[in-house]
């Protein structure tokens, strides 16, 4: 992804050595990389200070940077020690409540009343917007076995296999049968396998039905499966081999859209689901979950009370984790980034008015974003001005990544409601300034922002990685290590303190906290809705 320049130009890596800085070069605005990989961008000199200062040396400011003095003063008097204590915190309460801080869950709510307690005592108006969701959890680790000779082998949980969300409970041994499989895959994702009646024609009652990912939602392979008698579900990858997101080999995440399938189903990599094609597999699979169609659970909002009322500057994270981990980087960074901002920001003479939202069961679809911005009237709407997102801003082996606002990568999402181009440059100046280079993020990745774009609202953020594997680049650039994922972690139990790097959480929270003094003092705002613009298509995390 490519990311224009104040002044309409790329610095784009070109060359990389594995002793030296990158070569940088400026080509036009809008031109792709020959190789295909995302443009990384860093100011120029490399170093990002005058000829021969160190990496990371702060550069001069910007001649039409937005950042002030004053607003670089209280960027960095958020201190990194002071984030991480609130991250300290967060990893207690997931050791006291089995592991984890999952909406619906002792953990979930233990978290929510450290964070309020916080802000009542900073002065905020604290609202906890109460709803219900279809809660998930498994109860006890699933196991799964195939059956060779009578010897078992088994498959390990969260690296071959995982329980899809919102499966039910179930202790079977049974013949696998294949679904209307593709194999091998065609060179495009093309599968239907389970998406209608007939797949099932030949489906013997009583089997586990082994279905292809692809073509229709998992709740409608997992249904179809069910009327047709069988026992358990397992829904491999389809198998074409890509990067990132286009990678149909590795393990699915998925999920069902409502707790109503009554068996177990899981979801496997594509080559454990080529290995159960093989005739007269049998296996065993043993799923022991807890659904409740309607769960509470509260999203946390805190304003202050100075400011435009009509000229709303929203900060989000999500403060809940996945079911399975303590979600210290996913999300507990953004949090913790934030309630400091926020703290911070307690007697800041503003201009606008600043609200800070802490989401609820943003691991079961962005429930809690979705529900708040459904209670709001068009008038409410139109008074949020921008919308800042933080999700995941402290992976172990991270990039600085900005979302991409005004679509430079010409590729993913589409360019975010106008204003979000703007909101893109300040954190594109701020990471200049203070002599560290960023990459742009395509704004499509499963967060928050996805429903207030979807809203027309001006919407912006940072993020540190995920699943993706770090690039040689990268890691010139970044540091860190190329060929791992940015957070080795991700969605699992070792996502803890320890899987925190407070380099980039100290930047990260030095960059939101900047822009949050930007825009709460400024007059001229980004923006806010416009009528019929229909932004970003809202992504969740039932996948097909």
């Amino acid at each position: 992804m490519s990311t224009r320049a104040s002044r309409g130009m790329v610095v784009a890596i070109t060359t990389v050595s594995a002793m030296a800085l990158p070569t940088v070069s400026i080509v036009t605005a809008g031109a792709a990389p020959a190789s295909g990989e995302p443009f990384l961008t860093t100011s120029t000199p490399a170093s990002g200070g005058p000829a021969g200062s160190p990496p990371g040396s702060p550069a001069p400011p910007l001649a039409d940077s937005p950042i002030t003095p004053e607003a670089r003063a209280f960027g960095q008097s958020i201190k990194v020690v002071r984030v991480k204590r609130h991250l300290e915190r967060l990893q207690e309460i997931s050791d006291d409540n089995g592991g984890t801080r999952a909406s619906g869950t002792p953990g979930y709510n233990a978290s929510v009343g450290y964070v309020a307690d916080w802000l009542r005592a900073a002065g905020y108006r604290v609202t906890l917007q109460e709803f219900t969701f279809p809660f998930f959890r498994n109860v006890t680790f699933p196991l799964f076995r195939r059956i060779i000779s009578n010897v078992a082998k088994p498959y390990i949980d969260n690296t071959d296999f995982r329980t899809v969300t919102y499966s039910g409970s179930g202790d079977v041994r049974a013949r696998v049968q294949g679904v209307d499989l593709t194999l091998p895959p065609a060179p495009k994702p093309s599968s239907t396998s389970g998406c209608q009646a007939r797949d099932f024609t030949r489906f013997v009652r009583g089997g586990i039905a082994l279905i292809q990912r692809g073509g229709c939602s998992f709740q409608t392979k997992a249904e179809r499966a069910r009327a047709a008698g069988a026992s358990g579900v397992i829904i491999f990858n389809e198998g074409q081999a890509g990067e990132g997101a286009d990678d149909r080999r590795g393990l699915v995440h998925g999920s069902l859209d409502t707790p109503t399938v009554e068996l177990p189903v899981i979801s496997t990599t594509y080559a454990v689901g080529k290995e159960l094609s093989a005739r007269g597999t049998i296996v065993t699979l043993v799923t022991d979950t807890e659904s409740d169609p309607r769960r509470a659970t509260r999203n946390i909002i805190a304003e202050s009370d100075r400011g435009d009322p009509n000229r709303v500057v929203m900060l989000g994270a999500h403060l809940d984790s996945v079911p399975d981990g303590p979600g210290i980087d996913d999300d507990g960074s953004g949090v913790a980034s934030i309630l400091e901002t926020a703290l911070a920001a307690k007697d800041l003479r503003a201009r606008n008015r600043l609200r800070f939202a802490f989401w609820s069961c943003h691991e079961f679809g962005l429930l809690g974003s979705k529900h708040y911005l459904a209670g709001l009237s068009p008038t409410e709407k139109a008074n949020i001005r921008l919308y800042l997102n933080l999700d995941v801003i402290a992976s172990p082996n991270y990039v600085l990544g900005i979302y991409d606002g005004d679509d430079s990568d010409r590729a993913g999402a589409p360019a975010g409601p106008p204003g979000s181009d703007r909101i893109e440059k300040l954190f594109q100046s701020y990471f200049t300034e203070t002599g560290r280079p960023y990459r742009s993020v395509d704004a499509a990745i499963r967060s928050d922002y996805g429903p207030f774009a979807a809203s027309g609202i001006p919407s912006g953020g940072l993020f540190t990685g995920t699943v993706d594997t770090k690039t040689a680049n990268e890691a010139v650039l970044f540091g860190g290590q190329a060929g791992i994922a940015y957070d080795p972690c991700y969605h699992l139990r070792c996502d803890t303190i320890v899987n925190i790097s407070d380099t980039a959480l100290g930047l990260n929270s030095g960059a939101i906290a900047t822009a949050a003094f930007v825009y709460a003092r400024t007059d001229d705002l980004p923006g806010g809705p416009v009528p019929g613009s229909g932004g970003h298509p809202v992504a969740t995390d039932v996948l097909k």
